[in-house]
């Protein structure tokens, strides 16, 4: 490993949040734990990990190769992280503020799915994901992949999909409850707005790196 650790835990944190703030992955989790158990909830988990394993080897190995033939790309990346995650930021505020006017909402158990159908289901939902390649565009600003080596990517890849798994574990446990998953979407604005927080801290780090400079 030839990077600090903090650079692997910037990443980490960012993904954790991310991961646990409502979205299509963590609905199609809690609800798959709710209609088909336990099983198919943990099974559901591993198709997260796996395709955030997946996302992650392809966008850095893809950004590593293109920063070695235009290495000014890496400034234009961090200008499109601080855009991304400000994004983020302002779509998460908005999402606490219509969670907390509208109240509890609703997830409806898909039912009768095996741990193969669940898994395979997982990895759909996670490959077609509309803020996935945004995510990871923006998980690329905070990490310094142009002087990464291949022991700093495998040791990326192989915590996102800890953190993705672990997270989405979690769930697949708790929330075959009813009542569990009825709390968790009453907290979701609660957790919308402190992502929103963190992702607007981020967002300033970014910004201020490039202000002043190398």
């Amino acid at each position: 490993m030839t990077l600090e650790p903090a650079s692997f835990w910037a990443v980490w944190l960012f993904l954790a949040l991310n991961v646990m703030s409502p979205g299509p992955n963590v609905i199609n989790t809690i609800a798959t734990a709710m209609g088909s158990g336990r099983g198919a909830g943990l099974a559901s988990a591993a198709g997260v990990a796996l395709g955030i394993g997946f996302w992650c080897l392809g966008m850095t190995l893809g950004m590593a190769a293109a920063f070695r033939l235009f290495p000014p790309l890496q400034t234009v990346l961090t200008l499109l992280g601080v855009l991304l995650l400000a994004w983020f930021a302002l779509r998460y505020a908005r999402a606490a503020l219509h969670g907390w006017r509208a109240g509890a909402g609703q997830v409806s158990g898909r039912s009768g799915l095996g741990s193969g159908a669940a898994f395979a289901r997982s990895l759909g939902v996670n490959a077609t994901n509309p803020k996935a390649l945004t995510t990871w565009v923006a998980v690329l600003s905070l990490f310094p992949t142009a002087s990464a080596g291949m022991l700093d990517i495998a040791l990326l890849c192989a915590g996102a999909s800890a953190v993705a798994g672990t997270i989405h574990a979690v769930y697949g446990l708790v929330f075959s409850s009813g009542p569990a998953a009825r709390f968790y979407l009453r907290a979701a604005p609660s957790v919308n707005a402190a992502v929103a927080l963190f992702f607007a801290g981020f967002a300033l780090k970014l910004a201020f790196g490039i202000a002043e400079g190398p």
